[in-house]
């Protein structure tokens, strides 16, 4: 239930659609309860037990309440039929007909507007939960699977509005519906329906057993779930490695052995589910028979109660089995959609330690440098960097060099702030950058990766994603900075052209030339290039190179480099091992020093 509360407060602003439904209800209920009292005059003109009465008779109190809808009835049937039965059937007819119908009417109703409700939810809780993704950090998502993530926005948020969802449409209708029928039946005979009530407890009890264990049998299969569309994810973005070595079968294997893994879960779940409904249907037939013969006894024997009122009366006890069954249902999918909840609220409820302090500043302006200033940094538990200091002036270029694994990847992850260090501080123009606003301080960056990160979109826009608004003669300039625009015009729809999944119709050179045009339209202060030529052949590395060269005059750089070659030219050169510097100075300096960069540029040298 705490779960279904966290989720019920996303139905706040379609509440006006949840009152509209519950007025519907209430007039259903009612409706549905005196539609089955309404055949007792027509019985009673059947059984020609109507009574000729000449005027109406008079209320005298809820005890008699019974006698006076029978005499209004019969008033009314003997004052439109006189002398003629069929007259009065077709009154009796004509009131049935009534009833039901607006009955279904308010029936309609009442579903219209929960539907409203129930998509709107669906659609805010996929919001929140995008915008939370967004949001997160990136450590928070190197510990999940892609395809779990898209089960929990996918699957999980539908099994919500399956579950919680459907019972708000149960929560006021169907006790309601039995509410009202009670009432009537207590009206027609009190001693029958006091009987009812002994069997209807141990009926639901018998009912509640069944559903003790699917809450756990629920999260099984969707956590089953989130496992096959993570291999999924994987398949698709790696695709041409599994068919280069073969392994197509290798994968089909893992795959199959998820799915016969979800097969297994369902049956059982849905086994389990599936019980519910003829457990309950047996158990309300029961209740029905046993009905049939003490109320039969009642008729019979004791002359307690006439005919047409048992015979309506057993209409309103069926009237109830429907109501019964759906709420016994409910609780089903209560504790099936707990499991469901449980995941989308993980995602929702999680806390993001990065994040802007009260008071954060907007930085929109860089005028005298970046400074990391002894900082410590662990992933997990030995520390990447160990009291690391680096002062980057305004307008130079710094190149970070190092074998792999020396922690030059996580400066870059430091200074833009997708990681926080552990120890020590990040400043920009003296103010340390956790005391400045996410938003403004990466407005102040650009960011080029090794990984050309580009979106199923056109050239155009994935020009243009870090400028809003941006003038097509923008785009292109940029586009010419980086090397770019000769390529983009031979394209079938020049700018216009998509480029499809992550980039894939261009070649490594070009995708990463729309990369850097990207960043120099966004023509930051402070420019970051983790690696940004590693993955190219040699002539796509000179254009790229020169876009770059390009893009860097008059800007702050900080420069990961793995091939030596293409960083000689940066002001100061810092060479990593294990997380801290072991030297630093230009090119020239540290090639007569003769210590490690100089065995770095020897060892490319030799292998190139």
């Amino acid at each position: 239930m705490n779960y279904f509360k966290k989720i019920l407060r996303f139905a706040k602003p379609y509440r006006r659609y949840g009152i509209l439904n519950i007025f519907f209800n209430i007039l259903y209920a009612l409706f549905s309860a005196l539609s089955y009292a309404a055949l007792i005059p027509m019985l009673n003109v059947l059984f020609d037990k109507t009574k000729q009465i000449n005027e109406p008779p008079t209320y005298e109190g809820i005890g008699k309440l019974k006698d006076y809808f029978e005499g209004y009835m019969n008033y009314q049937v003997t004052q439109f039929s006189g002398e003629d039965p069929m007259k009065g059937l077709l009154l009796a007819v004509g009131l049935i007909l009534f009833l039901f119908l607006f009955k279904n009417i308010f029936n309609y109703m009442a579903m219209y507007f929960i539907t409203f409700l129930r998509n709107g939810v669906l659609k805010d809780i996929r919001n929140k939960m995008y915008q939370k993704i967004v949001d997160l950090p990136i450590s928070y998502f190197s510990e999940k699977k892609k395809g779990d993530v898209i089960a929990r926005i996918t699957s999980d948020v539908l099994e919500i509005q399956h579950s919680f969802l459907s019972i708000l449409e149960l929560i006021v209708r169907e006790p309601l519906t039995i509410l009202f029928t009670i009432i009537v039946m207590f009206i027609i005979s009190v001693k029958l329906t006091i009987f009812v009530f002994i069997f209807i407890p141990i009926a639901g009890m018998i009912i509640s057993r069944i559903g003790k264990s699917l809450k756990k049998k629920s999260d099984r299969v969707q956590k089953e779930q989130g496992e096959f569309l993570s291999i999924v994810e994987e398949t698709l973005g790696g695709l041409r490695v599994i068919k280069a070595f073969n392994a197509e079968s290798k994968f089909y294997s893992t795959f199959k052995n998820s799915t016969s893994r979800f097969f297994r879960f369902s049956n059982s779940l849905l086994n389990r589910q599936n019980l519910s409904s003829p457990t309950s249907e047996f158990l309300g037939i029961v209740v029905f028979g046993v009905l049939l013969w003490f109320g039969g006894r009642m008729v019979l024997l004791e002359g307690t109660l006439d005919a047409a009122s048992f015979i309506s009366y057993m209409g309103l006890a069926f009237n109830i089995l429907t109501p019964a069954k759906a709420i016994s249902k409910a609780s089903y999918a209560v504790k099936k959609g707990n499991s469901a909840a449980e995941r989308v609220l993980e995602i929702l409820e999680s806390e993001n330690p990065i994040k802007d302090i009260d008071g954060a500043n907007e930085k929109m302006g860089f005028s005298s440098g970046v400074e990391l200033k002894n900082i410590s940094f662990k992933y997990e538990n030995d520390y990447v960097l160990k009291d690391f200091s680096l002062r980057v002036e305004k307008g130079k270029t710094v190149a970070l060099v190092g074998q792999s694994g020396s922690g030059k990847s996580t400066v870059a992850n430091l200074v833009t702030r997708f990681y926080d260090v552990n120890k020590g501080e990040i400043l920009i123009d003296g103010t340390n950058i956790k005391n400045i606003t996410k938003k403004s301080l990466r407005g102040l960056m650009g960011l080029v990766t090794q990984d050309s990160i580009l979106f199923n979109d056109t050239v155009k826009n994935n020009i243009a994603l870090g400028k809003e608004n941006a003038s097509m003669d923008e785009i292109m300039e940029a586009a010419k900075v980086a090397n770019a625009h000769d390529f983009i015009m031979n394209l079938p729809n020049g700018y216009e052209t998509n480029i499809g999944d992550s980039g894939n119709k261009l070649s490594g050179g070009q995708k990463q030339r729309l990369s850097i045009a990207r960043a120099v339209l966004k023509n930051p202060p402070i420019m970051i290039l983790d690696e940004a030529t590693s993955a190219l052949d040699t002539e796509s590395e000179r254009l790229v190179q020169d876009a770059l060269e390009n893009m860097m005059k008059n800007r702050t750089s900080i420069v990961i480099a793995h091939r030596l070659s293409t960083i000689q030219n940066a002001d100061t050169i810092v060479v990593m091992s294990k997380g801290e510097i072991v030297e630093q100075g230009t090119h020239d300096e540290l090639m007569k020093s003769a210590k490690s960069y100089k065995k770095l540029v020897e060892m490319q040298s030799f292998s190139s």
